[in-house]
């Protein structure tokens, strides 16, 4: 048994019996328990575990970026005992044995909870739909090609029709192709000023807005992963209110940042989709404070230091898993644009909602998948100090609150003061 004592659990210092994978007791234990090893939680807040439901782990076939394990280490540093994690690995998560594979290897690490999600279509190549009930039997939560857009509105069409049959999710990467290639950043006033060519807000709206013309008329449900416009938060936000299974998620650096980043041309501030105006950022906060966002997710994308050069040449995507929890405390519950609740509420219950997965609960009987955090711990991102294989994050040298302390899964510690146990 493990008793953590007197953390602050959304403002009331408790005290938290753990036993096996679950909470046996809550409240003032004084000195019952007395077997019990003691974590001493003493000004620190204790929350349930984070759940990410869109991270890259590139293993199978890119291990050199990031594999199972490192991002394992990553996530429960992050303070997640779950991550999902998308199909564009090489070959790509579009069969069961490698969907059996995945989970396999993540039980062999033993550290965060990974669930894979599978292959919209065959290859990601955008033409022939997978065999989705045998991958959700075999232990698929979702369905993306994330990476790339399913990009022929009658494939996206069938496909939601196959996966309703399943109650599966599909996860739809909102990019129009046609209206993005050759772009490497927003369109707008510090692409012209740095002299890059653009990507028009336009292409991930048309995308949603497809998307979720086809969820109305299907009558079924879809996910538009990381949205970062304030057109897309307009289309999502009047679907919801029209009745529309659409359900979404954005990333911290959406609103954490700006196209700014990519003024001096650090390649680690080029992703897909690509960060954008001062308004967008605004527009997802709102999101995010009148509950039209769903989730915050990382879209966690560590790439090697040779792909990451130069800003026009650079892979997208940045790594996030440690750095999540920081930045959204610091930008949107500590700047007072949200409580703590409804951080945890992003970060935990939307997510496992969505992708019907467990997480966990601070009550009598709830799964003990638990993370201690500093909230008043000021402290530099320090990209060399990651345990992810990544080190491309815009964020180097950046000043945050909030640092991740302990994570607990399944009731055991797997991360504690700066070390993998």
């Amino acid at each position: 048994m493990i008793k953590i004592t007197g953390a602050d659990v959304f403002g009331k210092k408790t005290d938290v019996l753990v036993d096996g994978d679950r909470i046996k007791d809550i409240g003032d234990l004084g000195g019952k328990y007395a077997d019990a090893e003691v974590v001493d939680a003493d000004g620190l807040a204790l929350l349930p575990a984070f759940v990410d439901m869109h991270v890259h782990l590139r293993e199978p076939g890119q291990e050199y970026k990031e594999d199972i394990e490192s991002g394992s280490r990553a996530a429960v540093a992050g303070g997640f005992s779950a991550v999902c994690c998308m199909p564009n690995t090489k070959p790509v998560t579009d069969n069961k044995y490698i969907v059996k594979y995945v989970k396999t290897r993540a039980e062999e690490v033993g550290l965060a909870k990974v669930y894979p999600i599978a292959a919209v279509t065959v290859g990601q190549e955008g033409k022939t739909i997978t065999e989705m009930g045998k991958l959700k039997e075999a232990g698929a939560v979702a369905f993306s090609d994330d990476g790339r857009p399913v990009e022929n509105a009658q494939t996206m069409r069938v496909a939601m029709e196959y996966a309703k049959q399943f109650d599966a999710l599909i996860i739809s990467h909102c990019e129009d192709i046609s209206l993005a290639a050759g772009g490497v950043m927003n369109e707008g006033y510090t692409a012209s000023e740095a002299g890059y060519r653009g990507i028009t807000r336009a292409g991930e709206e048309v995308m949603v807005a497809r998307e979720i013309v086809l969820a109305d008329a299907l009558d079924t449900k879809v996910h538009i992963a990381h949205i970062s416009t304030k057109g897309s938060v307009r289309l999502i936000a009047d679907a919801k209110r029209a009745g529309i299974k659409v359900s979404c998620e954005t990333c911290p650096h959406y609103f954490a940042a700006t196209d700014e980043l990519c003024a001096g041309g650090d390649p680690n501030a080029k992703m897909n989709p690509p960060l954008r105006e001062e308004e967008d950022r605004k527009a997802i906060v709102e999101a995010i404070k009148d509950g039209t966002v769903d989730a915050i997710a990382t879209d966690h994308a560590p790439h090697a230091a040779h792909e990451k050069l130069s800003f026009a040449d650079a892979a997208n995507g940045i790594c996030g898993l440690e750095t999540s929890f920081a930045l959204a405390y610091t930008y949107l519950v500590r700047s007072g644009e949200i409580t703590l609740e409804r951080l945890s509420e992003l970060m935990t219950a939307g997510p496992a909602a969505l992708v019907g997965i467990p997480c966990g609960k601070i009550e009598k009987g709830g799964l003990a998948d638990l993370v201690l955090a500093d909230l008043n711990e000021k402290y530099t991102i320090d990209p060399d100090k990651f345990f992810s294989k990544g080190r491309n994050t815009p964020f180097g040298g950046r000043e945050v609150y909030g640092k991740v302390r302990m994570t607990m899964v399944n009731g055991k510690i797997k991360y504690k003061d700066g070390k993998i146990c």
